[in-house]
């Protein structure tokens, strides 16, 4: 995984080093010699990752971080603050600062590349969904703001041990102890919002523990923030090649790993949120606003799909297109408020009256396409004529009038022959659509197969 990465530090000889260690394994390293720098060349070349010296003149690397984290253009990118500094409120105060890690010097390569790879595949992860969402508003979780609050589920050797660390999780924090590999996964995958396990339990193999997590697909996005040991370097090497967010080494400092939660809680509030606006966004994209269904667009793809398939495996195909009878003249008597309505009752009736394998969508205006894959132009005809019965069955009351509606609907139905095209195969279901209108509707007609 290569990357370009902004090495801050207000010594020559330390930004050398770290420049050679960087560069050996493949990364494009970018030097700042202060803090300001650090923000002018973070704003203007947008590196994947900072690793930031906090003892300098003038702008340190506290204040430095908290302004690259307070701009929109730059709070996506990790900080990984190195310094000579390894006490306590340091740690703290750089990771409230909005860093996503903290490294002593003299600087351990194993160490430092397990925790760049680390940032940079999460951040490859949320520059797709940034990506992808587009350029929408900055979300509360984004900013850092809001109280934190979620469900951590603390899996440790036995309950003594997990409840201590319960305790030191920041207030508004939901815990759930457990001790039982098992019943520890089971509880993770019946909702949790970050796992924090420790692994110098003896009882289980933590790592373990990890990789299931990460395996299965309703927890693979789930943060998880491990306990190590001090010295076990190659456990933590380990943990985050897994897929491990972040660690935290043992002696357990109550603050740090109350910063350390919030930043994970958070960072996964931001990444679910961007994931529904994506959601969202794909399914307004191929949904018809009004009725919820399908529209053309996903229609034509489907089409083009199922006559594929038919080609391949010769399994049959078949359309229906409806279209509600004398629609313009209830938008002309009752308004258009009438005609949604009417719209979307005929939508779920015909949801209701269908397979659930069936695609249905709006095809323009009152009309309405279902794609039945698998299914013979018999079949087609009587999925058709349970959806005109039922429509003719339903009466619809406007409410601005408190009139009450017959509605009814036509149908073309056709099944797909040998060596036709979609656009062929779609004027032969609407040459029979037309068939049924002209020929008294409320009916509905099956076109006749392609002429050999």
């Amino acid at each position: 995984m290569s990357a370009r990465i902004l090495v801050v530090d207000d010594i020559e000889t330390n930004r050398r080093l770290l420049e050679a260690r960087l560069s050996a394994e493949y990364f494009e390293v970018v030097c700042a010699a202060s803090g300001q720098e650090c923000l002018d060349i973070a704003g203007s070349k947008a590196p994947d990752l900072i690793l930031l010296d906090v003892m300098m003149p003038g702008l340190d690397g506290f204040a430095t971080c908290r302004q690259l984290k307070a701009d929109a253009k730059t709070r996506h990118i990790p900080v990984v603050m190195v310094t000579a500094l390894d006490q306590r409120q340091d740690r703290i105060k750089g990771l409230e600062a909005g860093a996503d890690d903290f490294l002593t010097k003299p600087v351990d390569d194993i160490a430092l590349f397990a925790r760049v790879r680390s940032l940079l595949r999460l951040k490859q992860v949320m520059d797709e969904l940034r990506l992808r969402d587009g350029s929408g508003p900055v979300l509360p979780e984004e900013a850092g703001e809001g109280p934190v609050r979620g469900r951590v589920v603390v899996i440790a050797g036995d309950a003594r041990t997990g409840e201590r660390l319960a305790r030191k999780l920041p207030a508004g924090v939901e815990a759930r102890v457990e001790s039982d590999p098992k019943t520890a996964i089971e509880t993770v995958e019946a909702g949790a919002d970050l796992v924090l396990i420790d692994l110098t339990a003896s009882q289980f193999d933590g790592l373990r523990l990890c990789a299931r997590i990460r395996s299965e697909s309703v927890t693979r996005n789930l943060p998880i923030l491990a306990v190590v040991d001090g010295d076990a370097g190659e456990q933590m090497v380990r943990a985050l090649d897994l897929g491990v967010n972040d660690v935290l080494a043992r002696p357990v400092d109550s603050g740090e790993l109350a910063a350390r939660t919030a930043t994970q809680l958070r960072r996964a509030r931001y990444a679910a949120q961007l994931r529904d606006r994506l959601h969202e966004s794909l399914e307004l994209a191929v949904t018809d606003p009004l009725t919820g269904l399908y529209n053309r667009r996903y229609l034509a793809s489907r089409l083009e799909q199922a006559i594929d398939s038919f080609h391949r495996s010769g399994e049959a195909v078949s359309l229906i297109l409806f279209d509600i009878d004398r629609f313009k003249s209830i938008n002309d008597s009752y308004g258009h408020g009438a005609g949604d309505f009417v719209l979307k009752a005929f939508a779920r009736t015909m949801k209701g009256e269908l397979r659930a394998i069936d695609i249905a969508g709006r095809y323009g205006g009152e009309e309405f396409l279902v794609i039945l894959a698998g299914a013979t132009a018999g079949a087609a005809c009587e999925a058709a004529e349970r959806v005109r019965a039922a429509v003719a069955r339903q009466t619809y009351s406007v409410k601005a009038t408190g009139e009450v509606l017959k509605v009814t609907v036509s149908a073309g139905v056709a099944q797909l022959d040998a060596g036709e095209t979609a656009s062929r195969f779609l004027a032969r279901v609407d040459a029979a659509l037309y068939e049924a209108k002209t020929s008294g509707r409320n009916q509905v007609v099956c076109a006749r197969p392609k002429a050999a």
